[in-house]
C-alpha cells in the first residue's frame, strides 16, 4: 500500500516478514514538508529513503519524527532516520527518557537499540502545529508514555500500540507485550470519546473507515 489516505501514505517495504506487519506513516505536513509517524525496526531506514524516492520526496522535506513509544519496532530505526532528515523528533517526556536508555526500559517488548536523544518532549494534550493541527494524548498502558496522535480536522487517529486491527475490528496490544493491561483499556475509553473516522494502527489493519465505532465496540467488551 502507499497513499491510503490523502497526504497520509503507508510506507511500503518495512515489514520484517508476512506475518509481521508494521506500518510506518508518511503525513503531508504544509509546503513541501512531510512528518514521519515512528521509524520501524533496525534497518528500515533504507527502505524508507527508497519510499520516498519512489514518491520523489527528498529526504530534506521529513520535518519532524513523531514516535508513539519506545519498542523497537518503532524506535530502532530512529537515529538512522534522524542522520538521513535531519529532522526534529518528538515524544512523550516518559518515553523520551527510556528512548535515550536513561534509565533503560525493562518492561514487555524489545528495548530501543541504542539510546537517541529525542528533541521535543511532550505531555498529554499538546498541539502540534503540524499537518493542520495534532494532538498528542497520553494513552499509557502499553508502555508507560505510549502516545496516540489525533488529527481533529479529519478525524484520523495514529494509534501506536494501543490497538491492534483485525479485519474491521480493533484489539489491544496482547497482554505479554504490554506494560499493564488495565491501565490500556482506561486509555482505550478515553479515546473511545473522540469522533474518530480512521484508525491507523501500527500492526494489522489500518481501519480507513468505521474506526471510531470500532473503538467503540471493543470497549464495550471490556465489562463483559
Amino acid at each position: 500500500m502507499s497513499e491510503v489516505l490523502p497526504g497520509i501514505h503507508q510506507v511500503e517495504g518495512v515489514d520484517p516478514s508476512p506475518d509481521f506487519s508494521t506500518h510506518v506513516y508518511l503525513v503531508k505536513d504544509k509546503g513541501d514538508r512531510w512528518i514521519l509517524i515512528d521509524t520501524g525496526l533496525p534497518g528500515s531506514a533504507p527502505k524508507i529513503e527508497a519510499y520516498l524516492r519512489k514518491q520523489s520526496i527528498p529526504p530534506s522535506s521529513i520535518s519532524a519524527i513523531l514516535l508513539t513509544h519506545l519498542h523497537r519496532d518503532h524506535t530502532g530505526s530512529l537515529a538512522a532516520a534522524i542522520a538521513a532528515t535531519r529532522a526534529k523528533s518528538y515524544a512523550h517526556w516518559l518515553e523520551a527518557a527510556f528512548i535515550a536508555c536513561d534509565p533503560p526500559y525493562d518492561g514487555p517488548g524489545s528495548p530501543p537499540a541504542e539510546p537517541v536523544q529525542v528533541d521535543e518532549k511532550l505531555k498529554d494534550g499538546d498541539r502540534l502545529d503540524l499537518a493542520g493541527g495534532i494532538v498528542a494524548y497520553h494513552t499509557p498502558g502499553h508502555t508507560p508514555g505510549h502516545t496516540a496522535y489525533y488529527l481533529p480536522e479529519r478525524k484520523v487517529l495514529f494509534s501506536g500500540d494501543l490497538f491492534f486491527g483485525e479485519g474491521k475490528r480493533l484489539l489491544l496490544t496482547p497482554k505479554e507485550y504490554t506494560h499493564h493491561t488495565g491501565t490500556a483499556q482506561v486509555s482505550a475509553r478515553r479515546v473511545a470519546t473522540l469522533p474518530v473516522d480512521a484508525v491507523m494502527t501500527y500492526h494489522g489493519g489500518p481501519l480507513l473507515t468505521g474506526g471510531g465505532a470500532a473503538v467503540q465496540q471493543l470497549v464495550r467488551g471490556f465489562s463483559k
